[in-house]
């Protein structure tokens, strides 16, 4: 068990960019790949891994799917973020000509952040369970007329050549990576800038979510993230926040007990550092407001 705990999970195969976030946000874990999310979260709550890197939104394909719903039925904790900015290349088997493909395959997220050069070399884009993934696939089949879009780990891993580089449509391709684990491991409050994750079930009348986002406003909480999604029956929705500062800040907890008055149910998911990234967005948005 306590080799395990020096694991992290992931989804996907090794040179996934998923494994690329697992070396850079915790290079002293050991990366266990696994098929599925569903398999890395189950990973963590066995105990035959300690932590888990899951993405939960890109600036350019938007929200992961499935996350949102796996998260609140794991009953893991957020102890973490990071930040990978995703430079995909177009691998090929040794020797391939432009001229030899026909199709490129990448998982679907890969396949939409790399429209143009799809489009200006004239392929189908096949999706795939996932970037690495497709990459080991081509390894394997001898495939000349098939590319795929993986990263350069996924290239030295499995013998492929790089055909052209940094391939994304948008110089700002960056994956949110949550790092998740078993028990709660909780910022203090002097741990400088924190973010606070959390679901809420906002009650089934009018006005509700209006009533339930006013103590937020009226404490200057400022909410950097909203995403629902409806249960089952579609009467009632389900949302998932993140919110600057922590629980014990006196805004905050304002915030909060207003939110629960006008709530089913309300669990904290994570209280974690922020990552210095978000610092470095800010900077570049003021420089960008600057020069407007």
């Amino acid at each position: 068990m306590a080799a395990n705990s020096r694991k992290i999970a992931y989804q996907g195969e090794p040179g996934a960019n998923s494994h690329q976030a697992c070396m850079e946000a915790c290079p002293d874990h050991e990366p266990f790949a696994c098929r599925t999310f569903e398999d890395a979260f189950a990973a963590v709550a066995s105990g035959e891994a300690g932590l888990a890197m899951i993405p939960i939104d890109n600036t350019v394909a938007g929200r992961v799917a499935d996350i949102h719903h796996l998260m609140p039925a794991s009953d893991l904790f957020i102890t973490g973020e990071h930040f990978l900015r995703v430079r995909h290349q177009l691998l090929v088997l040794p020797g391939t000509k432009p001229e030899d493909l026909k199709r490129v395959t990448s998982h679907t997220h890969a396949l939409g952040q790399c429209r143009r050069l799809t489009a200006e070399m004239g392929l189908e884009a096949v999706a795939a369970v996932d970037t690495a993934g497709a990459a080991a696939a081509l390894a394997k089949s001898g495939d000349r007329s098939t590319a795929v879009i993986a990263s350069k780990k996924a290239a030295e891993i499995y013998g492929l050549e790089v055909m052209r580089a940094d391939i994304e449509d948008e110089d700002h391709n960056t994956t949110r990576f949550v790092i998740m684990s078993a028990e709660p491991d909780d910022a203090a409050p002097e741990d400088g800038p924190v973010i606070t994750s959390f679901i809420f079930t906002v009650r089934n009348v009018p006005a509700a979510l209006f009533k339930a986002m006013g103590g937020f406003a009226t404490n200057g909480v400022n909410m950097i993230k909203l995403e629902s999604y409806v249960d089952g029956s579609f009467n009632v929705a389900q949302f998932y926040a993140d919110i600057e500062g922590h629980p014990q800040d006196r805004p905050v907890r304002l915030a909060l007990e207003e939110l629960d008055f006008f709530t089913k149910s309300l669990r904290v998911l994570g209280v974690y550092k922020s990552s210095p990234h978000r610092l470095e967005l800010a900077r570049r948005r003021e420089e960008m407001d600057t020069t407007a």
